[in-house]
């Protein structure tokens, strides 16, 4: 028995997952390896070869790395969970107009309980996985995530969903390194092909990254359904016609096929009359939105009117906002206009580098 405790590590069989189990085996925890198989490229449609998880390379990659290094390896087949909760999620958000962020619905729902639930049937104390962010317990007593180190691979932005139960047996060893010096460790750890091998930044089940068309397959009718509705300017005037709502996004300007010798973009998707605004990139602009489905992690609430930065998608740099409890979420109020706010994307909230807490946006508007 380790006198640091048992710990499951998830492994996806790449890069930063296999570190994290060997870092905390050299470490002297007692560590078992599982890799979740979330979905079947083989059956998924894909033309290319698959890099990232959930194919056969992936989980011979993980389960070698274990054997070679002396802890068990197990396979988790979590396919029904996945695709009943995550994939049907999807495909209801972009139906109902909104853009999905299916990451952090998978964190939040699917893998981090699954991982919990097979961790106390093994008897393990902990949980591990090769996100890069931190966990920090407050002197209130409640579990938070950071911004990791390397700010070009801080994925606090996805986590944001994690309850205190998750929290609070989780490691992220990640935390605190460079992808430069992971990489550079898998290397002395004897996996040169693991050093170089590259990142997938595609959704796992949408092959190619066309989400158009796995919206099609999985709707029956879909294209015949919604194709021929109206582009609209600002004033309800009628530009065009368009392909189908589902198939445009919030800030928008390529692949709209509809010319006006000016750079115009999506303003606003209207599912129940299949239009879609356009605009310029002014009418993106936005100073206040609703932000529902809120998870707090550094309090348990908010004193009305605190600042917080607000970041609004994965890639955001964030802007400062001050938040609001209104209804059954939050109201923010940003200093300055935040451009294409999304319904369906999450927006979370910081202070400093610790996440207050985060949510899904509902809408957003100009006062």
């Amino acid at each position: 028995m380790s006198r640091k405790g048992k710990v499951l590590v998830a492994m996806s069989g790449g890069i930063d997952s296999t570190v994290t189990a060997l870092m905390l085996n050299d470490e002297g925890y007692e560590v078992v390896g599982i890799t979740m198989k979330t979905w079947d490229y083989a059956t998924s449609g894909s033309s290319k070869k698959e890099t990232g998880c959930c194919n056969l390379d992936s989980f011979n990659d993980a389960r070698m790395a274990a054997v070679q290094h002396g802890f068990p390896h197990f396979i988790l087949d979590i396919r029904e969970e996945f695709g009943d909760f995550v994939i049907d999620n999807f495909v209801e958000e972009y139906m109902a107009g909104r853009t999905p962020n299916p990451c952090v619905m998978c964190n939040t729902h699917i893998k981090w309980r699954a991982l919990l639930k097979r961790a106390d049937a093994l008897g393990c104390d902990y949980i591990a996985t090769g996100h890069y962010a931190k966990i920090r317990q407050h002197e209130n007593g409640r579990y938070f995530i950071g911004r990791a180190l390397d700010d070009t691979k801080d994925q606090s932005y996805v986590l944001w969903g994690l309850q205190q139960d998750l929290l609070s047996r989780t490691i992220l060893p990640l935390a605190g390194y460079r992808k430069t010096e992971i990489r550079q460790m898998a290397m002395d750890y004897g996996y040169p092909e693991l050093a170089k091998k590259s990142e997938s930044y595609e959704i796992c089940f949408v092959p190619d990254n066309d989400y158009r068309g796995f919206l099609k397959k999985k709707v029956s009718g879909l294209e015949e359904n919604v194709i021929g509705g109206s582009f609209l300017d600002k004033h309800g005037n009628i530009l065009g016609k368009h392909k189908g709502y589902p198939f445009y996004t919030i800030g928008q300007r390529k692949g709209l096929d509809i010319a006006f010798g000016k750079p115009v973009y999506v303003t606003e998707i209207r599912p129940d009359s299949n239009e879609v605004v356009l605009g310029d990139e002014a009418d993106l602009e936005q100073n206040e939105m609703y932000v529902g489905r809120i998870n707090w992690m550094k309090y348990d609430g908010i004193t009305p009117g605190m600042e917080a930065t607000t970041k609004i998608r994965y890639k955001d740099k964030g802007s400062l906002s001050n938040l609001y409890p209104d209804k059954e979420g939050i109201k923010v109020r940003f200093y300055e206009n935040a451009k294409s706010i999304a319904p369906g994307q999450s927006a979370v909230f910081y202070e400093g580098d610790d996440v207050i807490g985060g949510g899904i946006i509902q809408g957003g508007f100009k006062v």
